[in-house]
């Protein structure tokens, strides 16, 4: 009897493992298009595309996230160096134009209208921070495209909610970033989840509905929280949704 029993659940089990599988690969078919690279485009030069990080789709389908640190610094106007927005997959993804929008030098988030037609759109979750253990996953770029744009998905747990600094032990730990941050804190999320440095600019979703919690931060928020420790930890942060949430009123950006 209690071997049948054993059999039934383990059967039972199964099918919803399987019927969650299912589901989380239908979510990540839908966001795929919906992701996008970003980066510099030189026509002149070989390769003609580099990618600086991650970025995906919102609202009308012309408006672009991603974090602001992945923009480039400079462009060479001798080299007809544009910002670029890279779309499509494979070897043959195509080059986009985009113009910065807006930038957000405290969450470190960028907005960018992407010319041409209308792409795909990720629906954004409503400003509350969800809770510690909270099912994620996140699709980008995390080693650039060397072998041509391949998105890669990652999935984990939100590990923990927490603030954007952490206290120094001595004077000498704290640098010019970290006074700044200490000015303006805010709450961030902490993910079991692996990131890279490709990665920066990913949407954050929830791994049964697809809608985007936050942005993966690889280089700004790690280099804060992790300025005090000798052996970075490779813990991978995100800027929580209700911040984006924050800068699109705060510019009247309709979506």
């Amino acid at each position: 009897m209690f071997k049948k029993l054993f059999v039934i659940l383990s059967t039972v089990s199964l099918l919803i493992s399987t019927h969650i599988q299912a589901e989380f690969v239908d979510v990540v078919a839908k966001i795929k298009p919906s992701v996008v690279g970003i980066g510099i485009h030189t026509p002149t030069s070989r390769p003609q595309n580099i990618l600086r990080g991650t970025g995906f789709i919102i609202g009308d389908g012309h408006y672009v996230v991603t974090n602001a640190h992945v923009l480039p610094t400079e462009l060479d106007d001798s080299l007809l160096q544009t910002m670029a927005v890279f779309i499509g997959s494979g070897k043959k993804a195509k080059v986009r134009q985009a113009e910065i929008v807006v930038i957000s030098a405290l969450y470190d988030l960028a907005i960018l209208k992407l010319s041409g037609a209308a792409l795909p759109a990720m629906t954004l979750a409503n400003e509350q921070f969800r809770g510690d253990g909270s099912y994620i996953a996140f699709t980008g770029f995390p080693i650039g495209s060397v072998l041509g744009l391949y998105p890669v998905t990652h999935r984990g747990i939100i590990a923990s909610t927490t603030p954007t600094v952490v206290p120094a032990q001595t004077a000498g730990q704290i640098s010019l970033k970290m006074l700044k941050r200490m000015r303006n804190p805010y709450l961030v999320y902490q993910l079991d989840a692996t990131a890279y440095p490709g990665n920066s600019g990913s949407a954050l979703y929830d791994m049964k509905t697809g809608k985007v919690l936050g942005i993966i931060n690889k280089v700004f928020v790690q280099s804060t929280k992790e300025a005090v420790i000798s052996n970075p930890s490779g813990i991978t942060y995100a800027i929580p949704v209700k911040y984006l949430h924050q800068i699109l009123k705060e510019n009247n950006i309709k979506l």
